[in-house]
């Protein structure tokens, strides 16, 4: 048999859903399990609870629960990645620093000011993840990496770590769903294909009995009662670039430079029915929300049923899937993040595209998709470099590519002049200093030039902000 091991396994809802996704698989009672992470408790809860799960399924199997990463991979055979570094504290400081300079994000993990930060403390941490694979998992290891900015990481680990990595995303199951309810359809009716990178990717196909429906896509979301109102960004590139996104209303209008960057028109494109909808924050605010409430619901969850490994039991995500086709030989057809290499024609080789792949027991095959339509790809191609000078700076510790990525993001482009990014980098760097070892030398000088005089920044919460729930108000509302 083989073994799998999941990095930064704390996460405690999502580790959970992959290893029963992964043991839904007959063949694979019998594997090895290795979960680590930093936070011991949080590491201790969820190997309580799938150590329950794998014991009410029969499976008489220890999971190997470790703060010792390099203890954790070693003999993996499958590597599956799903770490936030510098947890919340970190990434409240990649919403609140931006903000003060106009840049209104919702998620901030992907693009943006926030996305292009976190990508520097991420990647720092992916190479040291990619240097203990290579010495102690076993040979030609693959890590499937769930990790934000995926695009950015999945870069870095195969053009830098020396480690076969597959980025994962949900985005294209999520999106295909909502197209087929708007078109009237079940999920499993609809054919689709997308093309395109990370959070922009597209369905440059939507088909049911082989007739293709893209042309009605437009109409079926403008006539929805729920979706014209939560869906006006997506709606709005939909109608001037003829595709659809995968990607949520919140995720995409801080993707693009046209949509948050006047605070009093932000309303005009997002609802506030629920986060991912657009309201500033809104991922810190739920995931902190979340985090509070965690160590008041553990109990509950102790006390629902365990999860049975069945089939019924299995979500979307893609992980179990490629490794079931790659140990199996059984075929199974997703969406998966690689490196380019020639699959769109007008995108640049080398980087990180989101597209059609097959697996078996033969490998992971890319077909190759040919040009995106040319407004698509256009957009594409703006983030695509923006992701480019991201990692260079990220590997080489260089705060000019640093600058220049966020120069060259749409968004933070268009609302800050590049001395207030030039001062808001310098505010980032020394927020998240411990996390960033490659920029020791920056951040030393940064401290200096914020030492003053400083330019003038705004205080505010954002033009769509929610407060943030106590525990007392969530369990008044459980």
């Amino acid at each position: 048999m083989f073994k799998i091991a999941f990095i930064g396994a704390g996460s405690v809802g999502f580790t959970r859903t992959l290893l029963t996704d992964v043991m839904s698989v007959p063949e694979f009672k019998g594997i090895e399990i290795a979960f680590t992470d930093i936070n011991q408790h949080n590491l201790d809860m969820v190997t309580q609870l799938c150590q329950r799960d794998l014991e009410s399924n029969g499976i008489n199997k220890k999971i190997h629960a470790t703060t010792d990463r390099r203890s954790a991979l070693k003999g993996a055979k499958y590597v599956i990645n799903c770490v936030r570094i510098g947890m919340l504290e970190a990434f409240e400081s990649d919403i609140e620093i931006p903000l003060k300079y106009g840049v209104d994000q919702c998620v901030g993990d992907t693009l943006a000011a926030g996305g292009i930060m976190y990508g520097q403390r991420g990647i720092a941490a992916m190479l040291d993840f990619c240097k203990d694979i290579r010495e102690v998992s076993a040979p030609g290891a693959i890590m499937l990496n769930y990790a934000n900015p995926n695009a950015m990481m999945t870069w870095a680990a195969n053009k830098y770590g020396g480690v076969h990595t597959i980025g994962l995303c949900h985005g294209v199951q999520h999106g295909h769903w909502q197209i087929a309810r708007a078109l009237g359809y079940e999920q499993k009716d609809v054919d689709i294909i997308c093309a395109g990178i990370n959070h922009q990717t597209w369905y440059i196909s939507i088909k049911h009995n082989g007739e293709d429906l893209t042309g009605k896509l437009l109409e079926a979301y403008e006539k929805d009662p729920e979706l014209s109102k939560t869906e006006k960004v997506r709606i709005d590139m939909l109608r001037r670039f003829g595709y659809y996104s995968t990607e949520s209303n919140g995720h995409l209008s801080e993707y693009v430079a046209w949509y948050r960057k006047r605070p009093e028109e932000i309303m005009n494109w997002i609802d506030l029915g629920t986060w991912i909808n657009g309201e500033t924050g809104g991922y810190l605010r739920i995931c902190t929300e979340g985090r509070n409430w965690f160590e008041e619901d553990f109990p509950k969850w102790l006390n629902e049923p365990p999860k049975e490994y069945i089939a019924k039991s299995r979500s979307q995500e893609h992980g179990s899937y490629i490794i079931e086709g790659l140990e199996t030989g059984r075929v199974y057809r997703g969406h998966f993040n690689v490196m380019n290499n020639g699959c769109i024609t007008n995108l640049p080789d080398e980087c990180i595209v989101e597209v059609p792949g097959y697996v078996d027991a033969n490998g992971i095959s890319i077909p190759i998709v040919g040009d995106l339509p040319l407004g698509a790809a256009a957009i594409c191609s703006q983030s695509v470099w923006v992701q480019r000078l991201s990692v260079e700076a990220a590997v080489s510790g260089d705060i000019m590519l640093l600058r220049q990525a966020m120069m060259m993001d749409p968004l933070t482009g268009a609302v800050c002049t590049p001395p207030e990014i030039d001062q808001m980098v310098d505010e980032m760097l020394v927020a998240c200093e411990h996390l960033l070892p490659q920029y020791t030398q920056a951040i030393t000088e940064a401290k200096k030039r914020l030492a003053g005089p400083l330019l003038p920044t705004k205080e505010t919460r954002g033009a769509a902000r929610l407060r943030t729930k106590t525990v007392e108000e969530m369990r008044k509302n459980s």
